[in-house]
Formats: structure tokens, sequence, C-alpha cells
């Protein structure tokens, strides 16, 4: 087992607490920064480490902080997406619940880095216990003057507001939340601008996800090196999996990336509930799924990505033997079809009919045909959607035809000999 670093304090009963946090050397990353790097040094610092996102798209971290404009005379603001929408999706939540401190620490790291003295932390609205946990680590934050005013002495300044989403899946989406913080409803902005230029209120804007600033501290306190001396040069640093689905251990893993993904699931999730395992969904349910033949691939951004699927948001959801692939294709494709913010035609057209065509081969009522329909579908949503919802849900059920085609041709063709 490797050495845990974002899950040191998950299975301490105080871990949410400031004086377990810093027992365990908190916030000496942030005193790190504010005693020896300015601002560009921060920025550089992240980018030699090459700390990726890891909320879904794996952008590299300090190339976007460095698309903020110096020059703006605008405000500029931090925007924490914390709103944990996919199925299969909930390593955020644990940290947020169990070790707040070191997400507010890494707030506070990256405010400093783009010059900005107000934040936004924007927590999924079902979350109770994280809201409770990061509103109780601010103000024990601020009451050790790690937040506030000239921080830790020096001239840096900071505000973290908490702002509830009300549980719309597009809300994901950094435009759509910057639009639901501003008060009105979360549906996604073209881009460009991008929000580092022109974002929340208008003005310049980073949005990182909670792993992602829950890096920082440690890569400050232990260093760009050792941050990047975790697995493969192109992915490193620490990183949480979150195993579900049918699988005997399911849960949130700290794992070195480029594990086998067969290798995740047999040795960490303990293999599959029944039998043996079929597919996997390796990031979230927008992430294509791979059929067992293909668990050789490594669990990491550009590994993954050259196979045909997505790191995403590592939720690694296992299917064993007893599923339907049928099934589990319509259950996602009813998701995203329900959380279709509407806005445009591919989408929202798109994945209402995908749905109900796989609703009709589940019930036996299939016809032939209905593959080929769902598959130019796909290839109508797949490019042509506002935003990345589209694309995903397209990509997941084109995935889902490509490797189980025999399945959906078993149930279409048992009613047609019914009848």
């Amino acid at each position: 087992m490797s050495e845990q670093v974002l899950l040191r304090n998950i299975d301490n009963p105080n871990g949410h607490k400031i004086e377990t946090y810093e027992a365990s050397g908190g916030y000496q990353g942030l005193r790190t920064v504010l005693r020896d790097f300015a601002p560009d040094e921060v920025i550089e610092e992240v980018k030699s480490a090459n700390l990726r996102g890891r909320g879904g798209a794996g952008f590299p971290t300090g190339l976007k902080w460095g698309f903020v404009p110096k020059d703006s005379p605008l405000p500029r603001y931090l925007c924490c997406n914390a709103d944990e929408g996919e199925p299969g999706t909930f390593k955020d939540r644990i940290l947020m619940e169990r070790d707040p401190h070191q997400l507010i620490e890494g707030m506070v790291i990256a405010a400093y880095a783009i010059g900005c003295r107000t934040a936004y932390l924007y927590i999924r609205g079902e979350y109770h216990l994280s809201i409770d946990r990061c509103q109780q680590a601010i103000a024990a934050a601020h009451a050790r003057g790690y937040l506030g005013a000239n921080i830790l002495d020096s001239e840096h300044s900071l505000e973290i507001h908490i702002h509830k989403g009300a549980g719309a899946y597009i809300c994901g989406e950094e435009t759509a939340m910057l639009e639901s913080i501003e008060g009105r409803r979360g549906q996604p902005k073209l881009k460009p601008p991008f929000p580092a230029v022109a974002g929340l209120y208008e003005c310049p804007t980073v949005v990182n996800n909670v792993e992602t600033l829950a890096c920082l501290p440690h890569l400050f306190r232990r260093g760009g090196e050792w941050f990047a001396s975790i697995g493969p040069d192109h992915s490193p640093g620490p990183k949480l999996f979150g195993l579900s689905g049918q699988v005997k251990r399911p849960g949130v893993y700290e794992l070195p990336m480029g594990m086998a993904l067969g290798e995740m699931l047999e040795v960490h999730g303990g293999g599959a509930l029944t039998g043996k395992f079929k597919a996997a969904i390796p990031g979230g349910v927008s992430a294509p799924m791979f059929p067992r033949s293909a668990f050789d691939v490594k669990m990491d951004f550009g590994s993954l990505a050259a196979a045909g699927s997505m790191l995403g948001s590592a939720g690694v959801i296992g299917l064993d033997e007893t599923a339907s692939i049928p099934v589990v294709a319509r259950r996602i494709t009813e998701f995203f079809s329900h959380e279709s913010c509407g806005k445009c035609t591919p989408c929202r057209e798109g994945l209402t009919w995908a749905a109900k065509i796989l609703r009709r081969i589940e019930a036996g009522q299939g016809q032939p045909g209905d593959v080929e329909q769902l598959e130019m579908l796909c290839g109508g949503i797949f490019g042509n959607s506002f935003c990345a919802l589209g694309d995903g849900a397209a990509w997941a059920l084109g995935a889902a035809l490509k490797h189980f085609r025999p399945e959906f041709d078993a149930l279409i063709a048992a009613h047609s000999q019914a009848g």
C-alpha cells in the first residue's frame, strides 16, 4: 500500500478539527508559501510539479492560474467546485467531511497565487455534513489567523463564502456554476471568454476542484519534486479513486495513478460481487465503459484517453456478470436526459429520444433498427451539444453499444421472435 497523503486523517474521528490537522503538519505549506514564495513563484512551482485538475478534464492547474491577466484592475475570484453530482463519484465528499482543512489551506494558497481576496466554495446542497464541516473549518481557520485580513501577518487577505447548490448536475460545469452563484439559472455559457478572463461578475476567475486544491498544502510542505515523484510523469501526485458498483469492497482509495484497472478492482475493490467482472466504467458514468478484455488499461489521464475513455472524476464502477448492459445504458442515459439543462437541441431532444428507445428495448418491445437509431443519435449529439454534458452522455452510450451490442440485439430479437 502506498503512503496515504490526502486520506491520512480520514480514520481519525477528530480528523475534521483544526487541532488534528495542525498536529499532522497542517498549514505548514501555507506558512512556507507566504514566507518563501512570490505569487508567480507559486504558479511556477505548481507548473513544475505538473498538478493536473482532479475534477474531470485533467487540465494543468498552474497553466490555468497563469491565464489570469496580471494587469486587470478588476477583482479576482477563486471558486471551488464541490458540486459532486455524477453517479459513482463521492471522493470530494470524504475530504470535506473528514479532513476539510486541507481544502481550506489549499484555497488560501491558490488565492495567494492569483491575487484573490474573495473565494466561493460551491457545495452540493444535499451534502449537509460537508457544508457543516467546511463552515466549522472556515471559522476555526479564521480564529487561528489562516483566513481573514493579513493572514499570518502577511499582506495576503482572504474571505471564503460557502454557496449551497440546488442539486443540478449541470452546475458542476464551471460557467453554469458561476451563473448559479450570481443567482441565475445554472446553464453553461459560451466560451471564450473563459472564466480566467471573464468569469464571476465578469471578473477574472479560477475554478478548481476540491481534490485539486487539497493537493496544494502537501505539494508546498514537501516540495514539488516530491509531488512529481508519485505516479507516472504525465499524471503525478496522490489521487483518490471512488470504487463502487458490484465490487466487494466499495469505498474511496488513495492510489498512485498508472495502476491497471483490473488490479484496482481485484486487489483494492476485492473483486466482483458475483462471479467475474463483465465491464467497468473508469471515471464516473460519462466515461466510456471498458469490457473485461481491456482491464489492463492504466488508470491515468493519458492512458485512458488513448484507450478511448477518460479518468474523469475517477469514480470507478465495476459491473459483474449479472449486470445487463442495456439496463445500465438506459439508467445512465435517463440520468443525463433528466439533468440536461435544455439549452441546446442535440442534448435536450437527442437524449430524450435515446432514453425512450432504451426503455422500449428493455421492456421487450425493441424493433429492428433500434441500435442503428441509437448510434445515429449519439453521432448527432457528440460534438454538437453546447457543453460537455451531451458529449459525455453520447460517449458513454456509444461505448455500451460498441462493446456489448449482442446484448441489445438479443433483447430486440427475442421480441421479434415472440411477435
